[in-house]
């Protein structure tokens, strides 16, 4: 087995585009459940909002890609307000239920025969991210060392989704200790009290829905542009489950916790598939056993026995606090 290959690719999954996707995702998430005690089952309907509402505001709208980010931005803010408005009263559980509903809905409505001529039905859109690569100041090359060469393409996408990350992360630093982020916690903690104070929960709650789906937004911007293409299907319920998955991995509540299992959650990913597919094209492990075309199931079953291991060991993940898990369901 090639331990260096696999090591080098474990290490350039840490700093991938989809990395930085799940960061910002798993971002938008804490601003949910981490601080505010929202059961958001929902997130990937956000990144689909973003992918799509720049997808079509290039190819459709013919709009500029500039312009249509802020399509992208506002139709995140229009499906928060869709999704809050009648439902951030509903307990946890209900709220639960029917953020995962609407996602699914979402998703349906984007693949149907009938929207196809704006969305492209199930076959999505494509040819919209030149207006980004077109800016790109770095010239024509490669970049970098070893495991972490880029192209100048690659390197400008990187740079960019990094920086969202960082700026992400920079402004739930700072809104979460302000006086409206210990609104937050207080609502998590206890919504009853917070309501006793004077404070308007349902005002708060629907703010921090719009700040998270966002976030999250901004992660399937990312997404979008590094595939440039979006289809409806890649935007389904796992996604939503992977970026939860990050976030409990990292400790919730923590600014650096999204960002930290993201990066962790795609290295054991990388790691167990690269070693699994060596071990198999080495004879180390039978095809009576598994195949190569189970490495992909199989994996994510290990990432989930760790997951299982970690909520027996350490709740709270990696750099999380115990204190700060307490939610008013």
């Amino acid at each position: 087995m090639d331990w260096g290959s696999i090591l080098s690719n474990v290490a350039r999954a840490a700093i991938d585009e989809f990395t930085a996707v799940f960061a910002l995702a798993a971002i938008g998430l804490n601003i949910h459940f981490g601080y505010t005690g929202l059961l958001n089952f929902g997130q990937v309907g956000f990144m689909a909002a973003g992918a799509f509402g720049l997808a079509i505001g290039v190819t459709y709208l013919g709009l500029s890609f500039w312009l249509s980010l802020l399509v992208a931005l506002g139709a995140s803010v229009l499906l928060a307000l869709l999704l809050g408005l009648p439902t951030l009263r509903l307990r946890a559980d209900y709220l639960a239920i029917v953020t995962i509903a609407a996602s699914e809905i979402l998703r349906f409505i984007l693949r149907s025969p009938s929207t196809r001529e704006v969305t492209g039905g199930s076959y999505g859109l494509t040819a919209f991210a030149q207006g980004f690569y077109r800016v790109n100041p770095i010239p024509p090359g490669d970049y970098g060392f070893g495991p972490f060469t880029y192209s100048a393409n690659e390197t400008w996408l990187l740079t960019v989704a990094w920086l969202l990350v960082v700026l992400a992360s920079l402004s739930v630093w700072l809104t979460m200790r302000s006086p409206w982020g210990r609104v937050l916690k207080a609502i998590r903690e206890e919504e009853d009290a917070a309501t006793s104070l004077g404070k308007s929960v349902y005002s708060y709650k629907m703010q921090s829905l719009i700040y998270g789906g966002v976030m999250g937004s901004l992660g399937g911007l990312v997404l979008a542009v590094s595939t440039q293409s979006v289809q409806p299907d890649v935007y389904s319920t796992p996604i939503t489950f992977y970026a939860y998955l990050a976030l409990i991995l990292g400790g919730t509540a923590r600014v650096l916790g999204p960002v930290l299992g993201s990066m962790v959650f795609w290295m054991v990913l990388s790691l167990s598939d690269n070693v699994l597919r060596q071990a198999i094209r080495a004879g180390h492990i039978p095809e009576s056993i598994m195949s190569g075309t189970q490495v992909g199931q199989v994996r994510f079953m290990l990432v989930g026995l760790g997951l299982m291991l970690l909520m027996i060991f350490r709740p709270q993940g990696i750099v999380g606090d115990r204190r700060e898990m307490e939610l008013d369901a």
